[in-house]
């Protein structure tokens, strides 16, 4: 890893990256110190990178590519180019700073390699297998940049991301449907008879809505297992968290009787910035 000091430029590209395409990340980080924001700008900003890459290519290979790339430079295989991408030298920074492990990073960039085909998520186990190695790994070194590693960060971690991740697969539903690609899992689907053919062609079923309400009950049972978990963390660590806020206030409209699953409604980030600044002033967050 090199050593060399990232310029300023690569600490405001992260920034503009995540409030860019993460906003509730991004604006979560206005609440940790400003000793570690910078690091989880750069971890944000990394992910960011990882999950956009479907949507940057046309064929899988370049998508494999890119993330070969990245294991690459995760196992010391890359060396100058790094310095040259604003995201790789800044997350370089960050993990030699934080100490943190490069294991669940290599990881994280594995699994997005689901993303690059059409293959169906087969089932519940996987879908959860999928988000433990992604939206968890993140939330679990993002609290690793905010104070030192504990079991019970760990399983908060791994709630948080279960939780955000489902609430995020239903929110893309209008997305990934139109390009055919299918994180509802088949399993699921079957045990309510819900047709794939029907969700690729944009069709509002009962049978949907009863996919979809198994999903976000899913969601809510791991929110509530995470929010509880708040209070046995160290406060210093409760920053990383705070997306849980908005994954809160998403499944409640996600959830509201007679939505269109097909429809986008993307959150106003004025709204995002109140339900966060609330949180961070809440009972749970603080103390």
């Amino acid at each position: 890893m090199s050593s060399t000091a990232p310029s300023p430029d690569s600490v405001t590209f992260c920034a503009d990256l995540v409030r860019s395409h993460d906003f509730p990340r991004y604006a979560a980080t206005l609440f940790a110190p400003a000793a570690q924001r910078r690091a989880l700008l750069a971890l944000y900003a990394f992910n960011v990178e990882i999950v956009r890459v479907r949507d940057q290519v046309s064929q899988p290979l370049p998508g494999e590519i890119r993330f070969q790339w990245w294991t690459d430079l995760f196992s010391g295989m890359v060396h100058g180019s790094a310095e040259g991408n604003p995201v790789a030298a800044e997350l370089l920074r960050a993990i030699r700073d934080f100490n943190l492990p490069v294991e669940p990073l290599s990881l994280l960039v594995d699994e997005h390699q689901f993303d690059l085909y059409n293959d169906p998520m087969p089932t519940l186990t996987a879908l959860e297998g999928y988000l433990a190695a992604t939206s968890s790994a993140l939330f679990g070194l993002a609290a690793q940049i905010l104070t030192p590693p504990s079991e019970v960060v760990e399983h908060l971690a791994r709630h948080a991301g279960l939780a955000q991740g489902i609430v995020q697969i239903i929110a893309n539903l209008p997305r990934d449907a139109s390009r055919r690609q299918l994180f509802l899992p088949q399993q699921v689907l079957a045990s309510h008879d819900c047709q794939m053919e029907d969700v690729f062609a944009g069709k509002e079923t009962p049978a949907l809505r009863a996919v979809l309400e198994q999903l976000a009950g899913e969601a809510q049972r791991h929110l509530t297992t995470a929010l509880s978990l708040l209070t046995d963390v160290p406060a210093a660590v409760r920053p990383a968290f705070l997306p849980l806020s908005q994954v809160g206030a998403d499944l409640r409209r996600l959830s509201q009787p007679g939505r269109n699953p097909f429809a986008v409604q993307p959150a106003s980030r004025l709204r995002t910035l109140w339900t966060l600044w609330r949180a961070s002033r809440s009972r749970e967050f603080t103390k």
